[in-house]
């Protein structure tokens, strides 16, 4: 976040959230960087709370293809968002997201990806990250949003 004012940091009400957030930080980005007991690599995702203003943190799937990532707002199939969704929805108060990737951490904008063949590319390689994906595509009847993230600079 380049906003230089401390913001103050609500850990997730989540306790496994909260406590993979700490492993990924604490260890400089050497641990907790992969799904729970898996083998399938996260990302943390730092943005302020559309809401409260405070700083969030939270860990998603690691897509990222030509230095962009991509934030898929699936909330495994359930038919409402998550709840990170309005944080990043609203970068137009709070368009700076940090992404930390292992121990690489970079500034970036995140926008919907509303474009029919660049969603069709950017889905194929989030279900490739991870295929539950498409599962949790057929378990809901919303269409699950989309976010580029382009580094700032």
């Amino acid at each position: 976040m380049s906003d230089t004012t401390p913001q103050e940091y609500a850990p997730s009400p989540a306790a496994w959230v909260r406590e993979q957030v700490e492993q990924y930080e604490g260890s400089g980005g050497t641990a907790g960087t992969t799904l729970r007991d898996t083998d399938m690599p996260v990302v943390i995702l730092t943005m302020r709370g559309a809401k409260t203003g405070k700083i969030r943190k939270v860990p998603l799937m690691r897509v990222e293809h030509d230095g962009d990532y991509l934030a898929v707002a699936s909330k495994g199939g359930a038919p409402s968002n998550p709840q990170w969704f309005n944080n990043i929805v609203d970068t137009a108060a709070n368009p700076t997201i940090t992404v930390r990737d292992g121990a690489t951490v970079g500034e970036y904008r995140a926008r919907p990806i509303t474009d029919d063949a660049q969603r069709a590319q950017w889905w194929e390689r989030a279900v490739a990250a991870y295929p539950p994906y498409a599962d949790y595509a057929k378990k809901t009847s919303r269409t699950i949003p989309l976010f580029l993230l382009t580094p700032v600079g």
